[in-house]
């Protein structure tokens, strides 16, 4: 558990599924995307506490039990390197919240995950226009991988692709 001001960030239990659910979709809200979320409690529950869990959380708790932000992340793996990561799919801290240090103490708590268990990184995507995240995370050190562009396959291409092309 890692303190920041008042919250105190905490791997995620069952009880939290419903806020983080919550936080998801306000996170899709602030990306202009909430249409495209459909996230529901019991697939988070599923992914994140099912007989083989592949998804893990941390949340950020206030005084109270308030759960004001939480961090959504799985293992990936460097070929390169030998080794798994970190892939960070959602960071997200209540707007009301912000500034008390909880994104930091996030990011840094999946930091020390990654020392502690051998991963060679933390890696995750923001939006090209999101510059308070950019300028948030650049501070911390954090590089951007512009070299890099990333590809999705989904919708009806995914189906075309997955029924051998037809």
């Amino acid at each position: 558990m890692t303190r920041s001001d008042s919250g105190v960030v905490r791997r995620a239990t069952p009880a939290d599924v419903s806020a983080l659910v919550g936080l998801v979709h306000d996170l899709a809200e602030y990306e202009k995307a909430s249409d495209e979320c459909t996230l529901t409690d019991e697939q988070l529950h599923a992914a994140l506490f099912g007989p083989t869990p592949a998804l893990f959380a941390h949340v950020v708790e206030e005084e109270g039990g308030l759960v004001v932000g939480g961090a959504i992340w799985f293992l990936n793996f460097s070929t390169w390197e030998g080794v798994h990561g970190i892939y960070l799919e959602d960071l997200y801290v209540m707007p009301q919240t912000r500034g008390k240090g909880y994104g930091k103490a996030l990011l840094t708590t999946l930091a020390e995950e990654a020392v502690a268990n051998g991963y060679s990184r933390v890696d995750w995507a923001v939006l090209t226009w999101n510059t308070p995240s950019i300028d948030f995370y650049k501070s911390l050190g954090a590089v951007g991988q512009d070299e890099w562009t990333g590809y999705r396959l989904e919708g009806a291409a995914l189906a075309a692709l997955g029924r051998g092309g037809r």
